[in-house]
């Protein structure tokens, strides 16, 4: 099956309510139940219904609503590990963003530029190491196959050349900066739709809002958030991919999560503001270590992110909260390299996410971040560690695990929905009439939500004055992408959510949506 052959791509609440039902059947019993769809559940998802495997995957919440959606934006290509031995962990990196930039989603992920200045912290001989681990990793984009126009080389630049890029680094002291190249998402919850729908296309049922409240080798016994009606799934094989909800569906697995802290602020709206004229990222060497960086990272709605902490948490929420002492942390550490100061007021907000590690001594910043696949004596298989950019080995690895006779992976060749060529010509419009923003997020399909405005152009205005989110994202997202309420559009499909001035001023025309598109005779 292709992923455009029937059924569709589209996820709904019809779409949902029926699918359930059917699962829910005595007599249906699916090849693989998948638990959890974070980047990882949703990439199990693919692999295992893209090998002709009859899929069931569900989620407590929705779509990308634990980690995935927390992330620092980034398809990287691991240099990091390079620096702690862990080669194996980084050339995986690299192959799996190579697979990322140049096949399955081209159209959600663009090089982005980093500079890392060369202030009086860094001595000439860790700038030198510095270096020769930027080499190090531009060897692996080889090894990887990327092509060099995708990810330019690394540079040693001038220090007016590092100020053009970042003009707002404090200039006494600096010596110059280092260049180099990686990958941006667009938005990381976006990937994770982006992967789900895909896996629809192949057949995987999609059903959001049902909570495992009982695991078994044979399915689970699950409960219809909609409705409160407890329905038993049964399936072949189980995959756990909760995340760091993993060890309370499954006994004996023991994790160590620790918390990733990032900040908001506007680059566009604080006058002299060192942001303002950001050309690059920024990585900034965190004080005492020879291997961790904080990011600075602008995105293309002119906030910029400043994470990311390390830290490790005891307690597990459905939705962690910064807390004051990583907002500290990092504003103390843009204090560095900064000629402006970052105050406590101009952050507009902060998330953070919590990674699922794999129980190890030592601090969370060092443990690694290999990922693991587990099998119970019960036969449930957890996927658990790793990192967003090699989801789709994870998930390989897990249905491999699972020893069902499906062949091999085939997701390596399969571009996700919103690639190009992955939506039929005849739907095509003419380019002029795309937004560039619908085209920078939804790719392929821009063309396909640029005729839906044009039947209703309302649907290309604003929903927030001054913030580029548009209302036919919302009705694209309850048609198409599986967004069940007002929580879904603000928090998921867009991430309007993130500052929550913002999301209070765009809830009621978020609920207004969902009340519009209720009716809605959108064929599946």
């Amino acid at each position: 099956m292709t992923p455009h052959a029937e059924p569709s791509t589209s996820l709904n609440a019809r779409r949902r309510a029926r699918e359930l039902a059917a699962s829910a059947d005595n007599a249906d019993v699916a090849d693989v139940l998948v638990i959890g769809l974070g980047v990882t559940g949703a990439g199990v998802a693919l692999d295992a219904a893209s090998r002709g495997l009859k899929v069931t995957a569900i989620d407590a919440q929705d779509l990308a609503f634990g980690t995935s959606r927390w992330s620092s934006k980034l398809v990287h290509g691991g240099l990091r590990y390079l620096a702690s031995g862990q080669v194996d962990v980084a050339y995986e990196s690299a192959v799996e963003r190579g697979i990322l930039m140049t096949l399955t989603a081209p159209h959600l992920i663009r090089a982005m530029p980093f500079v890392m200045p060369l202030t009086p912290l860094m001595s000439s001989r860790n700038a030198a190491l510095a270096m020769t681990g930027l080499r190090a990793g531009d060897l692996l984009r080889a090894a990887a196959r990327t092509p060099r126009k995708v990810l330019p080389g690394p540079l040693r630049l001038s220090r007016a050349q590092t100020l053009r890029m970042a003009p707002g680094l404090r200039e006494n002291g600096l010596r110059g900066g280092l260049l180099s190249w990686d990958g941006q998402l667009c938005d990381d919850a976006r990937l994770v739709t982006a992967i789900a729908r895909t896996a629809a296309g192949y057949g995987a049922r999609i059903l959001t809002r049902c909570r495992a409240v009982e695991v078994t080798g044979e399915g689970a016994r699950v409960r219809d958030e909609l409705t409160g009606e407890v329905k038993d799934l049964r399936a072949r094989k189980v995959v756990n991919a909760a995340g760091v909800w993993a060890g309370g569906l499954v006994p004996g697995i023991a994790l160590r999560p620790s918390r990733g802290t990032h900040l908001i602020l506007d680059g566009n709206a604080m006058g002299e503001h060192p942001f303002k004229t950001l050309k690059a990222g920024l990585h900034l060497p965190v004080p005492g270590s020879v291997n961790r960086f904080a990011l600075v990272l602008p995105q293309d709605d002119g906030r910029v992110y400043v994470g990311l902490t390390d830290e490790p948490v005891d307690e597990i929420p459905d939705v962690p909260t910064a807390p004051e002492s990583d907002i500290g942390f990092l504003l103390d550490l843009l204090g560095t390299v900064l000629d402006t100061t970052v105050r406590r007021s101009d952050v507009l907000g902060a998330f953070a996410g919590l990674r699922p590690l794999l129980n190890a001594e030592g601090r969370t910043a060092d443990i690694s971040r290999r990922h693991a696949v587990l099998t119970s004596p019960e036969g449930i298989v957890t996927v658990v560690g790793g990192k967003l950019t090699t989801y789709r080995r994870m998930a390989q690895d897990a249905v491999d695990a699972l020893g069902l006779d499906a062949g091999p992976s085939q997701t390596a060749g399969i571009p996700l929905i919103g690639a190009p060529g992955t939506v039929p010509a005849a739907a095509r419009t003419s380019p002029g009439k795309v937004p560039l923003r619908l085209a920078r997020r939804y790719g392929a399909e821009a063309p396909l939500m640029a005729a839906l405005a044009e039947e209703d152009p309302s649907l290309l205005e604003p929903v927030l004055p001054g913030r580029p989110y548009l209302a036919v994202e919302w009705a694209w997202a309850l048609a198409h992408e599986g967004a069940l309420d007002a929580d879904d559009l603000l928090d998921r499909r867009t991430r309007v959510g993130l500052v929550e001035a913002d999301r209070a001023a765009a809830l009621e025309g978020a609920e207004s949506m969902v009340r519009r598109m209720s009716g809605s005779s959108q064929d599946l």
